[in-house]
């Protein structure tokens, strides 16, 4: 990867130099080609016989054609210049684009690398130490929980792996159909409350919202949001699950009480593999494929996520769609 993003800086400052080189060129023809125009007018004027019947109206004609031949050599050249310029704004944001996309891939993968490595090796640990000790039930009970955790966090990984490419391929065959999302949401909810006891997880779900969905895609977005906000948030402050229905439209919102995000950061966030360039992100364990794949999901079900500030601090991360009635 580093290798790549080498080359790709060789090509991008040779690209420049025969850039600047064009442009040179171009200036220095036109200069040359106005001298010229300029020489061939004097000479004509010196040619021409100042007794004849015509001699003014003869110079009116060659400072037209001069007046003409720079008009014709300012126009190509700045035809020219503008494409040379058009082509080399192009290439500058592809190169920038495709230099941002190997940076990011980079960290992609240190940071894969090490979400992979964690879960096995608590696991594989946890394991030998039940095979080589003789625990009581309750230690012997508590490893088990814990290689269940790191499991469940290699699955929901190699989920969102998978799922992304899926999406992004447009090859997941979606299967849409009626469901309770209050129930879907608050059965993932428990899920959470149960595998992080320790931490504060407040439910303000309401009865019976239907929507048309994937229960699948969208309980993906509901693990995403929480292990976000349980990672991020920190552990003594409460995160507050929202479920409601206004005007025919269901929302589904998961708050903390963090240290927020700043506005220029928002618009980043559901870019793959972007992550936060803070210190607190960089210390919590995450890809970058979360929110990315949280909004892939909402747009494939006509709904939308954004971001708003929780009061009296924090994010609030909302998912809208549209919700229907139950058919009987």
């Amino acid at each position: 990867m580093r290798q790549k993003t080498k080359r790709i800086q060789l090509v991008y400052i040779i690209y420049w130099i025969l850039l600047a080189y064009i442009i040179a060129a171009l200036v220095f023809w036109f200069t040359v080609l106005s001298k010229q125009n300029q020489q061939m007018t004097l000479f004509k004027l010196e040619r021409l016989n100042p007794s004849a019947e015509n001699f003014t109206q003869k110079i009116a004609e060659i400072k037209k054609e001069r007046a003409l031949k720079t008009a014709q050599y300012i126009g190509e050249g700045s035809t020219f210049l503008i494409l040379i310029l058009a082509g080399a704004v192009f290439v500058f944001r592809s190169v920038r684009r495709q230099l941002r996309l190997s940076q990011e891939q980079q960290n992609f993968m240190i940071a894969i690398t090490h979400e992979l490595k964690t879960p096995i090796a608590v696991t594989k640990l946890n394991l030998e130490t039940l095979q080589k000790r003789k625990l009581e039930f309750a230690q012997q009970q508590k490893l088990i929980t814990n290689s269940l955790e790191e499991t469940n966090r290699l699955n929901n990984l190699c989920d969102n792996l998978l799922l992304s490419s899926q999406l992004q391929s447009n090859v997941y065959g979606m299967v849409s159909e009626e469901l309770n999302w209050s129930e879907l949401m608050e059965t993932h909810v428990r899920e959470f409350k149960e595998r992080y006891p320790q931490r504060e997880i407040i439910s303000l779900i309401d009865e019976d919202i239907w929507v048309n969905g994937d229960s699948f895609l969208l309980g993906m977005v509901a693990n995403n949001l929480l292990d976000n906000a349980l990672k991020y948030a920190p552990r003594d402050q409460p995160i507050t699950v929202h479920i409601k229905s206004e005007d025919g439209a269901a929302s589904f919102s998961v708050c903390d009480l963090g240290s927020g995000i700043e506005e220029e950061e928002k618009k980043k966030l559901f870019t793959k593999f972007y992550r936060l360039g803070n210190e607190a992100t960089k210390k919590a364990k995450g890809t970058g494929l979360g929110l990315f794949l949280c909004k892939k999901i909402m747009e494939s079900h006509n709904g939308k996520i954004f971001i708003e500030n929780n009061e009296p601090q924090g994010s609030c991360f909302i998912c809208k769609m549209q919700s229907v009635k139950v058919t009987v």
